[in-house]
């Protein structure tokens, strides 16, 4: 798995950086991504990336500000031409339906498929036998949420040789016992699961956050991440504007980070007023005074949840 950010900046687009998105890439074998945050020109981005349209499956959305928003309903329709005929949901706080819904009444838009808008409360919104997502409130000068995804522990590597001095060959059974199924044999021999499997592949955890000021919130969805991705709109030199427009700086980040046990921190959604790069390797300077494991988003960059971060 791996996150790939569409867009990057905060409030408007720049020359360099489109507004909020990125997507969660999932194993090969789901075969599928996860959108987080749709800002205007988000399918622009999506031309520019290897990403397809068709293989968005879900979009959560964290807050209703244009610049996480706007891009939606251009994109949604859109979907199907990339082969999107799959249902797709999208999650979001109370007022999406309505945004949506107008959206697509005045503009006489008629999807080809089926839509799914599931206005969110807080915990746990979504789950299946591979995952786990839950949703919680963050402090922003509108109803804004961050998002957990945990993978579920996976079964361990199936042990053949094990199997191969049982006498079993290759074949269905395997495919079962490495799914966690215990088997009969035609013989009538019973082989449990946990008996020809290696230990369990431990799952990753990526917490997505909103817009939002320093909250306990942050740090209970960061708690433990892998990666925590995590907006850094200001430097500290302009904290008293962080504060008063509901947003954090990039040390406010890092120490979410810090606090929560994260393995790793990806800095997102900075201000268009930092239009040079060197400005932004100043605001990672300070995120990494106090937590050395952070690196900066950016547009198109794709950042595997294993990875190293930079030195």
């Amino acid at each position: 798995m791996d996150l790939y950010f569409l867009g990057t900046g905060a409030g408007m687009p720049t020359t360099r950086r489109n507004v909020s998105s990125l997507v969660l890439r999932l194993q090969e074998e789901r075969g599928t991504f996860w959108m987080f945050d749709c800002g205007e020109g988000t399918q622009h981005q999506v031309l520019r990336s290897p990403l397809k349209l068709g293989k968005c499956e879900f979009i959560f959305i964290t807050h209703l500000h244009g610049d996480h928003l706007f891009g939606l309903p251009g994109l949604l329709s859109s979907r199907a031409y990339q082969g999107g005929v799959d249902p797709l949901t999208v999650f979001g706080p109370a007022g999406l339906s309505e945004f949506m819904e107008t959206a697509f009444r005045v503009s006489d838009t008629h999807l080809p498929y089926t839509l799914h808008l599931q206005e969110i409360e807080p915990g746990e919104i979504w789950s299946d036998d591979s995952f786990r997502v839950t949703a919680l409130p963050l402090d922003h000068r509108v109803p804004s949420y961050g998002y957990r995804v945990q993978e579920l522990a996976r079964p361990g590597k199936l042990r053949i040789e094990v199997l191969e001095r049982m006498g079993i060959a290759p074949g269905p059974v395997y495919g079962k016992l490495k799914r966690g199924e215990d088997v009969t044999l035609p013989d009538g021999r019973r082989i449990a699961a946990a008996a020809v499997l290696g230990e369990q592949i431990p799952g990753k955890t990526v917490a997505i956050l909103g817009d939002t000021r320093p909250c306990e919130n942050a740090v209970r969805l960061a708690e433990g991440a892998d990666v925590l991705v995590h907006e850094a709109t200001f430097m500290e030199n302009k904290r008293s504007n962080a504060h008063e427009y509901g947003h954090s700086t990039a040390a406010d980040a890092a120490a979410i980070a810090l606090k929560a046990g994260a393995g790793k921190l990806v800095l997102n959604h900075f201000s268009s007023r930092y239009k040079e790069e060197e400005t932004l390797v100043h605001l990672l300077a300070e995120a990494r005074a106090i937590f050395p494991s952070s690196v900066l988003a950016d547009d198109l960059l794709a950042v595997p949840l294993a990875m190293e971060p930079e030195q």
